[in-house]
């Protein structure tokens, strides 16, 4: 229990402490009208204060609820209840989260740096999760190692998809959605400019949190967040290797590439992301993506003036008094920079214009839009435009089996003629095979269908003279039967009664027969009755009925 919180929303029993963090303390609990185990995620009283959070919460939370994929940590309920602290009245913003038997990476990274295999095997994890979640529309925005759960059957889920959308949507400045966050190591660089973010954001996020498992620890620290905000925007990270031998030169190359400053040189996609350190973990070069290069008296001083503004706004909400940084007031730099600009536009308004140009002596093809089409039709498509393919595969519940997702590069982009392009094909809806349920619990059965991807549907109940109450009986599909991923399984559970029929009337052979058979299992006592004759059954100690399982029932029968 926490500050006296025993129960929420009259079903969610609160047990004990087992994380917290900036925002939010994580209990383990039971959600007492299913059953089942749960994680609870009760967030801080000062984030209750404000009815635009409150509702930016509940939508957020909603939105998050609807994401059902085996490397997102589920959201099960999410709301507020009114409770009682110290004798006062307030609202409890809480959270309802599928329970993971594991530790946060927080806490593993405590150990010290991982086996690069292993660093990458979770990041790339990570990096589907996020996949999914772009697809659907939703940045997470808050990729660090508190948010990434290690199970201990070695899955990897990421959690707090939405939850950091509705802080930083009701918070103003750096330092307060800082205070609420907990630190800026892992803040990507616009996120440190207050500017708008998208999905390339969580994917430099990732790219901080693969550093720090490489390594043991982030790439910029400092003695405030705004230190370290200000090294996100204005310094280059040391490569890995650096800190770590046991780095390849390849995964350095990745994770540079992750950790760009602009946002249109990163990689561009989760998916992309993750091919590349697949690559780069098994020797192989990567592909990366392609640098701008600038004349270096801009390059230097865009990024000073960047630098400048970016701790202009960091300062405005930490600090106040007056300002020491200045400038060089040369009017020959301005005028070189205004000049390099100049002959940049020219060049890209000339390049615009020019049709396909020779590359490398071959002319340059633009790739087409095969994205919907399907994989025969799209290999057909490319290789008529003289480039290569290589196909790639995934499941998807959106894209109909068979049909292409997406292409790498993006349709339009000019290479040269025999250039490989990637397309990544749908397998269709996850399949899975169910499996045996019978004799678990319904806890035990719940968890092992939650791991899978599939949900439990309605519970019901049955007489067995043999499975004790509360186990599983059978499941609807049954045992083996493939389903897809993030269905619902119906369950049937053993009442622990039997149903006791009417033997009066019936011979104490049959009946006892009848009685002890292997649908009741029931231990009979015969009582004879020397006063009547037949060897008929005149009286039973158990009314027809539901009675427990293998209970005693006697019947009197005449013996006269």
């Amino acid at each position: 229990m926490t500050d006296g919180i025993s129960l929420l929303a009259g079903r969610y029993e609160v047990g004990e402490l087992i994380g917290h963090g900036g925002m939010a303390d994580v209990h383990k609990g039971r959600d007492s009208r299913l059953g089942r185990t749960v994680a609870i995620k009760l967030l801080k009283p000062s984030l209750a204060t404000d009815p635009t959070f409150r509702a930016r919460f509940r939508k957020e939370a909603q939105a998050a609820a609807r994401m059902a994929h085996p490397t997102i940590v589920r959201v099960f309920d999410a709301g507020e209840d009114t409770v009682e602290d110290g004798g006062v009245e307030r609202q409890q913003p809480f959270i309802i989260m599928e329970f993971i038997d594991g530790t946060v990476l927080r806490d593993r990274l405590e150990e010290g740096p991982l086996d690069p295999e292993e660093a990458a095997r979770i990041a790339g994890s990570v990096l589907t999760a996020l996949e999914y979640s772009h697809r659907a529309g939703v940045v997470h925005r808050d990729i660090k190692p508190g948010n990434i759960m290690l199970a201990r059957n070695g899955q990897v889920k990421v959690m707090d998809f939405g939850i950091a959308r509705a802080v930083a949507d009701t918070a103003s400045t750096v330092a307060q959605t800082t205070a609420v966050l907990g630190t800026a190591n892992y803040f990507s660089p616009e996120q440190a400019r207050n500017e708008g973010v998208d999905a390339r954001t969580d994917l430099y996020s990732t790219g901080v949190v693969l550093f720090e498992m490489l390594t043991g620890r982030p790439p910029f620290r400092g003695d405030s967040p705004v230190a370290v905000a200000y090294q996100h925007v204005s310094e280059q990270a040391v490569a890995p290797s650096t800190l770590n031998p046991s780095v390849s030169p390849a995964i350095d190359a990745v994770v540079d590439a992750a950790l760009a400053k602009d946002r249109t040189e990163r990689f561009q996609s989760a998916a992309d992301f993750r091919t590349q350190l697949q690559q780069a973990v098994a020797g192989r070069v990567p592909e990366l993506p392609k640098r701008g290069e600038q004349d270096g008296l801009f390059a230097d001083a865009a990024a000073r003036e960047d630098s400048d503004e970016t701790l202009r706004r960091l300062q405005a909400g930490s600090e106040s008094g007056p300002r020491t940084q200045s400038r060089p007031p040369a009017v020959w730099i301005w005028s070189g920079i205004l000049g390099v600009a100049f002959v940049l536009v020219a060049v890209v308004i000339w390049v615009v214009n020019l049709g396909p140009v020779a590359i490398g002596g071959n002319l340059s093809v633009s790739v087409p839009d095969v994205v919907g089409m399907s994989q025969e039709a799209a290999t057909s498509e490319i290789e008529d435009d003289q480039l290569g393919v290589e196909v790639f595969e995934e499941y998807n519940a959106e894209v109909p089996a068979g049909d292409v997702i997406s292409s790498t590069p993006i349709a339009g982009r000019n290479v040269p003629q025999d250039y490989l392009v990637r397309i990544t094909v749908s397998l269709g809806v996850q399949q899975v095979a169910l499996p045996d349920l019978t004799g678990r619990s319904e806890e035990s059965a719940r968890s092992a269908l939650e791991a899978l991807g599939i949900a439990v549907g309605e519970t019901s109940q049955q007489n067995s003279a043999t499975v004790p109450a509360g186990q599983v009986i059978g499941s609807e599909p049954i045992a083996e039967t493939q389903v897809e991923a993030g269905s619902s399984v119906d369950l049937l559970l053993s009442s622990g009664l039997v149903t006791v029929p009417n033997v009066v009337g019936q011979t104490v052979a049959n009946a006892a027969a009848q009685l002890r058979s292997d649908e009741l299992q029931l231990s009979v006592q015969p009582i004879p009755d020397p006063g009547c004759g037949g060897s008929l059954v005149t009286q039973q100690s158990l009314t027809p009925g539901d009675h427990p399982q293998r209970s005693t029932i006697q019947i009197t029968y005449c013996t006269g």
